[in-house]
């Protein structure tokens, strides 16, 4: 049960250890884009390349759907990035319902956990495998991974790196099932966890008055996708920006916060503490491009701000 490309790599890799997989169910299809046209699911390109049986249930509860599920006969269920599931559901297999979570649980339990680990500064997270319980991400604990977060690492980067550990453990999770030797360990709830929130508008918005580290890994955390984003304002223009790639230069100066000094080459943005350089970026209604390119094409007063 799985939605996004990050289950397509475990799913892979199941199939390539010679598991049988007698079904897959993912996201019923969406209109997305300009032109809203429906989408599949990473999940269902995947499954349909591969002559898979795929369910695409938009209520988990339906009965149609749990009859389907049951004649599937599965003796295991292996969920990766879906959606909670009823308890009608997680119980259903004699072996259980297992759940792969991009965090070393308890911590970043919830939505977005490889885009928070970089953007709260993090220099390790990993990947987890739990039993499913009745709420989000709390499952006693099967095995972990300890991934290692670089200073340049991005959300798409770890990922990648992410998704390689997650099939590893993956299959490492269903040899000891298939033995039988599990082991789980109960999840402990400290103060020091911290949740992976669903990204939003609001919480992908850039505040230029934090330090040069914290926006640094704001933007490392939302690149390539959803990236953040701020307001450019020059006179009477005013542009909603979308920023991918940065350099951080720590160091006094005079500028006020937010302020935007250019050459032809370079982009930087005043922060208390230094400058953001900005390497790459989206303006409204054009690619996504190096900054150089975009000095080529427009040039900024000295009353550009941004906010």
């Amino acid at each position: 049960m799985g939605t996004p490309e990050f289950a397509v790599g475990i799913l892979d890799t199941i199939i390539k250890n010679k598991y049988e997989i007698v079904g897959v169910i993912t996201a019923v299809d969406k209109p997305a884009g300009r032109g809203q046209k429906i989408k599949y699911s990473a999940v269902k390109e995947y499954a349909l390349q591969h002559d898979l049986k795929l369910l695409q249930p938009s209520n988990l509860k339906d009965d149609a759907f749990l009859s389907e599920l049951q004649s599937l006969n599965a003796n295991l269920q292996i969920v990766v990035a879906f959606r909670m599931l009823p308890e009608t559901v997680w119980r259903m297999p004699k072996l259980g319902t297992f759940n792969l979570h991009a965090s070393l649980l308890p911590n970043y339990r919830g939505a977005a956990p490889i885009n928070w680990a970089i953007i709260n500064g993090e220099t390790k997270t990993g990947v987890t495998t739990f039993f499913i319980d009745d709420k989000i991400d709390t499952g006693a604990m099967i095995l972990n991974k300890v991934v290692l977060i670089s200073c340049d690492e991005n959300a798409g980067s770890l990922h990648d790196k992410l998704m390689i550990a997650g099939s590893n453990l993956v299959m490492e999770t269903l040899v000891i099932i298939e033995k039988g030797n599990v082991r789980t360990t109960i999840q402990e709830d400290t103060a020091e966890i911290n949740t992976a929130y669903k990204l939003n508008r609001e919480n992908c918005q850039i505040d230029w008055t934090k330090s040069a580290t914290e926006i640094q890994n704001l933007i490392r955390g939302l690149s390539p996708y959803p990236a953040a984003w701020c307001i450019i304002k020059d006179n009477e223009d005013e542009w909603n920006i979308k920023i991918y790639e940065t350099k951080m230069h720590l160091e006094k100066h005079t500028y006020t916060v937010g302020q935007i000094i250019t050459n032809k080459k370079e982009l930087l943005i005043a922060v208390k503490d230094g400058f953001i350089q900005i390497t790459k970026l989206q303006f409204p209604g054009k690619k996504k491009m190096a900054t150089n390119e975009l000095l080529n094409g427009i040039s900024f007063s000295k009353k550009a701000q941004a906010e």
